[in-house]
């Protein structure tokens, strides 16, 4: 019977001061019972000598510093996993709140991992299809990467992330696939957005989701990726199903990591922010990849708004700094209505080479992808110096250029949010709009190639 204290000394917002504590760690659960009866959950957050300094998952409201009592319960944070959790929709801390029955935990986890060993990890290198253009085409994405989406406030990140788990998947293979889907810090109508978008395309059926509303505690929004890994790792390394993450947002995370470190009072580092801000993104992008020895992977896209559109804001710069690139959405773009509006020049997946190929996706796809980055970025700047000079001061090849950057824009990149596209159709649009463009201007791919896919569907 875990024993109870009765010196609660003090209570500020969502931090509690406990004195003459015995025996209780970091991160220890704890429970207080107030005088009416009813229970709250805490953690700790720090021990002083015979202090502890712990944390409320509820509000603070109504607890009597005389009357009620504390039992720390001897264990960390943990979410009780089972197969039975596909399907379903938990809360930040994993209970249901989809009307569906208490999960019957085949065995119960810490939320906080274990480190994976950097030498047990394999590379990644097998493609993933996301039906979107973009991302399979110019920046492919691969099994065990973490890719961010960089976003912005008023852009259709949503979107973009319901559509990448509908459609998401591992071609040519049966190897079991999962979406396991974190919203932190997010309104009822984006919960709802999520929860009627996967139920109405029967993406729920291999989904298991956790909702953290924007007007739940801070600590429940620290809690909630932490658990959707958890159930990831589960689902990957003990079940060997291919599970892809996507946390959404990571910028309401950060922000209530920021708001329990003013609480304690820690000196603040960039814009506020905690200096330990890094390792603990760090803590959770690295739970990704694949193991050798076992079947399964875990892929991760977090995605985060980025804060006054600013890409050296303190969230987006070190997310870049532990992930292996980015997918970049565009102001620019969206009001031009260009949907996603993802703005591929500056977007990268540094693995996009490892996932493409004959026998991966197609022996022209390397090829036709450097083609694609160079006739966009050279049709962009004809664009700008036709707005500065007119449209007479430039070449007929500037034009064809201008063209094809139109084009590519509008049917290549805007392709709306319920088209799925395969690599193939992905592949061959790209040489379409390559057709445009004289054969002589297309000096990054192989003779081999343009005779076979661009003289072919021109005759």
């Amino acid at each position: 019977m875990p024993k109870e204290y009765r010196t609660i000394q003090e209570v500020a917002g969502p931090l509690m001061l406990v004195r003459g504590v015995q025996g209780v760690s970091f991160d220890e659960l704890g429970e207080i019972e107030l005088a009416n009866g009813q229970t709250r959950r805490c953690r700790v957050l720090e021990i002083n000598g015979s202090d502890a300094l712990v944390q409320l998952f509820e509000s603070s409201t109504g607890i009597n510093l005389s009357n009620s009592k504390v039992r720390f319960l001897g264990r960390s944070m943990e979410l009780g996993v089972s197969e039975d959790m596909l399907s379903r929709v938990f809360d930040g801390l994993g209970r249901p709140i989809d009307n569906g029955p208490e999960i019957l935990p085949e065995m119960r986890l810490d939320i906080n991992g274990l480190p994976i060993n950097p030498t047990a990890r394999n590379y990644p290198q097998e493609f993933i299809q996301t039906g979107i253009s973009a991302i399979d085409g110019l920046n492919t994405l691969v099994r065990g990467q973490k890719l961010p989406i960089f976003s912005a406030s008023g852009l259709p990140h949503a979107n973009l992330a319901a559509q990448i788990a509908r459609q998401a998947q591992v071609r040519g293979t049966k190897e079991p696939f999962a979406v396991v889907f974190a919203a932190m810090g997010i309104t009822f109508e984006e919960a709802n957005f999520f929860i009627e978008s996967f139920r109405e395309t029967g993406a729920i059926d291999r989904a298991v989701m956790f909702m953290n509303l924007a007007n739940d505690p801070a600590i429940e929004r620290i809690a909630t990726p932490r658990m959707a890994l958890t159930a990831a790792e589960y689902l990957a390394f003990t079940k060997g199903m291919h599970v892809l993450v996507i946390l959404t947002d990571i910028t309401n995370y950060a922000d209530a990591l920021r708001e329990v470190s003013a609480a304690r009072k820690e000196v603040p580092g960039r814009r506020g922010y905690p200096g330990y801000m890094y390792t603990d993104l760090a803590s959770l992008y690295e739970r990704a990849g694949r193991l050798k020895g076992l079947p399964g992977s875990i892929t991760l896209i977090p995605i985060l708004t980025m804060p006054e559109d600013d890409k050296t804001h303190p969230i987006p710069d070190l997310t870049g700094y532990i992930t292996e690139g980015q997918i970049i959405l565009s102001r620019e773009l969206y009001r031009r209505g260009v949907t996603p509006p993802i703005d591929v020049l500056p977007s990268l997946s540094r693995l996009k080479d490892k996932g493409i190929g004959e026998g991966k996706t197609r022996e022209d796809h390397a090829n036709t992808m450097n083609q694609l980055f160079a006739a966009y970025a050279r049709g962009k700047e004809a664009k700008e110096l036709m707005v500065i000079l007119g449209e007479a001061a430039l070449t007929n090849i500037d034009k064809l250029y201008a063209k094809f950057a139109d084009e590519f824009e509008q049917k290549y990149v805007s392709q709306g949010y319920n088209v799925n596209r395969t690599i193939e159709e992905t592949l061959d649009l790209g040489w379409d709009l390559l057709r445009i463009l004289p054969r002589s201007e297309l000096k990054r791919i192989r003779d081999e190639y343009l005779d076979q896919y661009y003289e072919k569907r021109e005759a």
